[in-house]
């Protein structure tokens, strides 16, 4: 293996095991593994240069089946290599680092604007109700509470990571009153949330929601119970190979997170997402505002054409 792909391997590895959890993080972690080889190359040419980041580009996808934000970062990051009219590498690493700059300026900037439209959904003495961990959900939580308002939040264990648990110690941290339950216990209190508030691994080109397994079925008690569910996501989150007809691939996991030692003989599937259809979902809050699941696409060609090129 070549050197300069050593920082692309071990984040590969770190995303694999799950040692970085969460669409954003997993893409943070991406981009900046793939500033380290730009940075470090030995590529004496632009097509040896393209070539690196290509290999670089197959072994962080391979890492996680479900992860458009970090695919989206590491295509923009390419395309813009790919479009520069300088031949000498060290032109075109600066390329990777001011692309890459500039990506997590704009997902920086597109979290704060997802709390602030998001925020103002939760009412004071809200109950909410969390599924898996999302970064871009806390932090609106987070931004909901420095606005002095006063809500519980109800946090499921997420089963078999149990990534809940780290939604469970922010909320406690933040000072809001947490109850966690296990992920089955839903439709029992359901009828004490007022809104359910879910992340995104991934958006189909139809407005359906891939996230984590056990959304769909909590989507499914809040429609019943008319509970409004949101989905809290930036838009480069949307899958454009969805577009041309591919569904998106849900990873299935080692069956030793279900049970380390099982009986022999006996079958466990361990499947890491599940797919929310846009019917069970009130409004994707995002950077453009909350708006419906149907219009993603419209959204997406306004705000990132690119995507869909």
């Amino acid at each position: 293996m070549k050197q300069t792909l050593r920082p692309i391997q071990e984040t590969a590895r770190r995303i694999k095991q799950l040692e970085v959890q969460g669409a954003r993080n997993v893409a943070v972690a991406a981009i900046e593994a793939m500033d380290t080889l730009a940075k470090g190359t030995k590529a004496k040419s632009k097509k040896e240069f393209f070539k690196e980041l290509f290999e670089a580009k197959t072994i962080l996808f391979s890492s996680r089946e479900t992860e458009p934000l970090m695919r989206n970062a590491v295509r923009l990051i390419m395309s813009q290599v790919e479009k520069n009219v300088h031949e000498k590498v060290v032109e075109l690493a600066e390329t990777v680092t001011s692309a890459s700059e500039q990506f997590l300026k704009d997902l920086e900037s597109s979290k704060e604007k997802i709390a602030e439209i998001g925020a103002r959904r939760i009412s004071n003495k809200a109950t909410v109700l969390t599924h898996c961990h999302s970064s871009t959900v806390t932090h609106l939580l987070r931004k909901a509470k420095l606005e002095g308002k006063a809500f519980e939040v109800i946090c499921t264990e997420s089963r078999p990571v149990f990534q809940g648990r780290i939604t469970a110690k922010e909320m406690l941290e933040l000072g809001v009153k947490t109850t966690l339950i296990v992920d089955s216990a839903a439709r029992s209190f359901m009828n004490q949330v007022d809104l359910v508030l879910v992340g995104a691994d991934a958006i189909t080109s139809e407005g359906n929601v891939v996230n984590k397994i056990g959304t769909s079925m909590i989507a499914l008690v809040a429609k019943e119970s008319r509970t409004p569910f949101y989905v809290v996501s930036e838009l480069l989150k949307f899958d454009p190979v969805t577009k041309f007809g591919s569904y998106e691939r849900i990873e299935e996991r080692s069956p030793d997170e279900v049970w380390n030692i099982p009986p022999k003989n006996l079958n466990i599937r361990n499947p890491a997402f599940d797919v929310t259809r846009r019917d069970f979902v009130h409004g994707i809050i995002c950077e453009e505002g909350v708006i419906p699941p149907q219009s993603i696409m419209q959204v997406i060609h306004r705000k990132y054409p690119w995507v869909l090129d």
